[in-house]
């Protein structure tokens, strides 16, 4: 029997990506992403974050240095994949981390300084969809990756 194992995640990034360049010529972009949720109980407000470890290679790697920054806004598909190791002290140690098949880039363009214009400053002259890239695909000319603002209620 066959199984499923597929992660969708939009949230914001912790950190710049962290590049690793390695021999034969592949690249690795790694970063943390929080994804919240908030719900109500016993009439409390309570915001959970869950953090992410995500992973992306080659193209989708090269995209992510070049377009994502600290706090932007993405959406992630990918699989789970875990990772068994043992410390220093000789301890079992688990990691699990998200390897991105697609990357959708959401929000608005950045300003030269890296500030995220306001909502009325984002609109495009000409409206852009936001940009989904399969991992297999080279990347796309700069201008195509400014995704138009959108009336996503996140």
């Amino acid at each position: 029997m066959a199984g499923v194992n597929k992660v969708i995640l939009i949230g914001n990034l912790g950190a710049d990506p962290e590049m690793k360049y390695l021999e034969g010529g592949s690249v690795v972009a790694r970063f943390n992403m929080a994804t919240s949720e908030t719900y109500t109980r016993n009439g409390e407000r309570i915001t959970q974050t869950e953090w992410h470890r995500i992973e992306l290679w080659d193209n989708l790697a090269k995209i992510a240095e070049q377009y994502l920054k600290k706090g932007d806004t993405a959406y992630i598909e990918g699989k789970i994949r875990t990772e068994e190791w043992q410390d220093k002290d000789g301890n079992n140690r688990t990691t699990m981390r998200i390897r991105g098949t697609n990357l959708t880039l959401l929000g608005g363009r950045r300003e030269n300084n890296g500030e995220q214009p306001s909502t009325a400053e984002r609109r495009p002259q000409v409206p852009a969809p936001s940009v989904v890239v399969p991992a297999n695909m080279d990347p796309l000319p700069s201008g195509m990756l400014d995704p138009a603002d959108d009336d996503l209620p996140f």
